[in-house]
């Protein structure tokens, strides 16, 4: 068995087929990591039921891997070459190097799409930390590059760059405000992904589908993307619906505008048809029987419709929305705002407003809901004699003209 002093003379006395045995076990070594090993890993990683192995697989990229078995051979094989042992080692670290680099920053990304697909993900990124980390990676793979290049020791370099703060800072001024803000968003839980946000200075109206150090991906629900620089959503205003998703409740708050001159007394023919609607059948019969009452005691002199405890259609009206929103199980009853109110009237009419919470907040079916309580609401008005208000149409003129024609 040659010794290495062995090795290394022969070396010298045949340097060109030297170069080529040393080329040759350098694919020899390449072509068996990559066909072999590498091979049989992703193999076995296809055949686990396991989804671990396979992202580690497709981040890491053994292929790229497979790239530092040559370079690993040079690099210990330099010595034996005196002559180019400086420009073997300085090629073959370089190499080892940015691979390692490549390969850390690609089981950064593993460890993010893991963490995301995990069961206990919440919603809070770890991306913008990790993108940190790589930044990190990347300049601490810049400095060992030129230190390996020159010759240099690193701490000298470091030293250099201190003298260039002030650059350094305003090249990475974004990256150090996203950076802080990327706290502050973690550090508050100002928003996370899957969160529903509107940002009106941006224009974004959507989920947040990507947290980064630099930037927010937002998906707005006509499905184009919005992308706001990190450290600018702690600097304009935004909603986040988040409180409304976790409440469990969604609110409606809608009018429905009354024409002020369908609203009447009611008449004692129009209390006994309303009595008829089964969910404010109580209440009718409660008010015609103290209507009556008060005619028998003030029989004398009960000669005006504003005697008595008379009752408008309107209040009727707001009664029978209230029993029949009570009476949708897709409605929250209590715990939550339960409000039928007359806002103040308008050149349009009178606004009731209706404000409630519906029990779901998925959109859909919020307004599904929400238009079949208006649908009824506004089908149901012209019972209690009341009109709905809207501005008139080209049918309307139509036949104004056709009355005044007659």
């Amino acid at each position: 068995m040659p010794n290495s002093e062995q090795i290394t003379a022969w070396i010298q006395q045949n340097p060109t087929l030297s170069v080529w045995v040393l080329v040759l076990l350098c694919v020899v070594s390449f072509i068996f990591t990559r066909q072999v090993i590498v091979r049989s890993l992703i193999s076995i990683s296809a055949r686990t039921k396991n989804k671990t192995d396979d992202i580690l697989i497709k981040h890491i990229s053994p292929f790229r891997v497979a790239w530092l078995t040559p370079f690993i051979l040079i690099y210990g094989l330099a010595y034996f070459f005196p002559t180019i042992q400086i420009i073997l080692s300085k090629v073959a670290l370089f190499f080892i190097l940015w691979i390692s680099t490549l390969t850390i920053n690609g089981l950064l990304n593993a460890i993010n799409e893991i963490y995301e697909k995990s069961k206990h993900y919440n919603g809070v990124s770890i991306q913008s930390y990790l993108d940190l980390a790589k930044l990190l990676f990347y300049a601490i793979a810049v400095i060992l590059s030129v230190a390996i290049l020159t010759g240099q020791s690193p701490w000298v370099l470091l030293t250099g760059l201190g003298a260039l703060t002030a650059v350094i800072l305003l090249v990475f001024q974004s990256t150090i405000l996203s950076l802080v803000a990327s706290v502050q968003i973690v550090a508050n839980d100002l928003l996370k992904e899957g969160d529903w946000i509107e940002v009106p200075s941006y224009g974004a109206d959507g989920d947040v589908v990507n947290v980064t150090l630099h930037t927010i991906k937002i998906r707005n629900f006509d499905m184009t993307y919005t992308v706001i620089p990190t450290y600018k959503i702690v600097d304009v205003a935004y909603k986040n619906w988040r409180g409304m998703q976790e409440s469990g409740g969604r609110r409606i708050q809608r009018c429905i505008t009354v024409d002020m001159l369908s609203i009447k007394f009611c008449e004692t023919a129009l209390l006994e048809r309303l009595k008829k609607v089964d969910i404010i059948t109580d209440l009718m019969n409660q008010k015609i029987l103290e209507l009556n009452s008060y005619k028998q005691k003030h029989e004398d002199h009960f000669d005006d419709i504003l005697d008595g405890p008379q009752i408008t259609n309107i209040e009727i009206f707001r009664h029978y929305i209230v029993a029949y929103l009570h009476n949708r199980v897709d409605i929250i009853q209590n715990g939550m705002p339960f409000l039928v109110r007359a806002l103040a009237p308008t050149t349009t009419g009178l606004p009731i407003e209706i404000y409630v919470f519906t029990k779901t907040t998925e959109w859909t079916k919020y307004e599904a809901i929400q238009a079949e309580i208006f649908d009824h609401l506004l089908a149901s008005a012209n019972t209690f004699d009341l009109r709905v208000f809207q501005q008139p149409t080209g049918l309307d003129f139509s036949k104004l003209g056709h009355t005044f024609t007659n």
